[in-house]
């Protein structure tokens, strides 16, 4: 008996500690991103168990014209999807044209007024988390050498549009130069609007598929200068099936590069909170044509990085 009494703090520990379920391990939450509503439909999304989605919209929806009102109308009909999918939306503001210096710079005012109506429109359908400005250091973007204006558009976002709103106040790509662009964009704030920016998105493509840490540190230490109290969110990253000549189509590679992506948020968990994988879908009808990077196929047949997803995010909240 006295042997069973000795015994028995380790059995409970041991089964208490084992019947913790995976996805309470590591306190970042996983969200999935992507610009097609039929995602709710799809079985296999589903059996992802993700509540967080994040979507990238043109600045200049809410005009009436057609390229911007057909994006609005695309865009209701995935916040209504999700929102019947019991799924949260994080709506990032985005180029009109992807296009490299096709794209219109909003001025302030233009921002203000069109962006405003953006988040009045989308908060009555229970959008509350907003990305300021989605990838803005990069040249697919009108903010690519304009970090005092993105500055300028966090300030109108968190000051005059939204401010109850959960705000992603810059949002970058961790290619070279990112540092001095966060340098640019913090100088550009008072001091107590560098404390408002208390979150930073990344795109850490280059780190999760080159199996490597140092653009994501780089970012983390350069924020955190300006804001120890910084969180992050990985708002894109992913395994890459295909991009050009550095990324040749390879579904293989990608589940690999999946599996790193995991690995970095659980290196990093003590300042990433989030994470978001671009995309779901992968290019359709064919299978990489330009950049591709879906964790299934165009027709919702799984690819061996969905699998890999699938297993890894069981550790991760929701």
């Amino acid at each position: 008996m006295r042997r069973l009494l000795l015994i028995l703090p380790i059995l409970i520990f041991t089964f208490a500690t084992s019947a913790v379920p995976a996805s309470a391990k590591y306190h970042v939450a996983v969200g999935i991103g992507d610009e097609s509503a039929s995602i709710f439909e799809q079985a296999n999304f589903r059996a992802l168990h993700v509540k967080k989605v994040r979507y990238f919209i043109r600045w200049d929806a809410m005009k009436s014209s057609h390229g911007p009102r057909a994006a609005r109308l695309v865009a209701d009909s995935y916040v209504a999807q999700a929102r019947k999918a019991h799924v949260r939306v994080l709506m990032h503001v985005s180029t009109n044209d992807l296009r490299h210096k096709r794209a219109h710079l909003p001025s302030t005012g233009e921002y203000r007024k069109w962006v405003g109506r953006l988040v009045r429109h989308f908060r009555a359908r229970g959008v509350k988390e907003w990305g300021v400005w989605n990838e803005a250091n990069h040249k697919s973007q009108p903010t690519y050498k304009n970090a005092k204006r993105a500055a300028q558009y966090f300030k109108i976002m968190r000051g005059r549009l939204c401010r109850t709103c959960t705000i992603v106040a810059l949002d970058v790509l961790d290619q070279a130069g990112a540092t001095r662009y966060i340098d640019r964009f913090y100088r550009a704030l008072s001091r107590t609007y560098k404390r408002r920016a208390t979150i930073v998105g990344i795109h850490n493509y280059s780190d999760t598929n080159r199996y490597r840490s140092r653009g994501t540190k780089s970012i983390l230490r350069r924020a955190r200068h300006y804001n120890r109290h910084t969180r992050f969110w990985l708002t894109e990253t992913g395994g890459v099936v295909n991009f050009g000549r550095s990324f040749p189509c390879s579904q293989k590679r990608a589940a690999k590069a999946v599996s790193y992506m995991f690995s970095l948020v659980k290196r990093f968990r003590s300042s990433v909170k989030r994470l978001y994988a671009y995309n779901y879908f992968g290019t359709y009808p064919r299978p990489c044509q330009g950049f591709d990077a879906g964790l299934v196929n165009g027709d919702g047949s799984p690819r061996p990085g969905y699998a890999v997803f699938k297993s890894r995010a069981r550790s991760y909240s929701r």
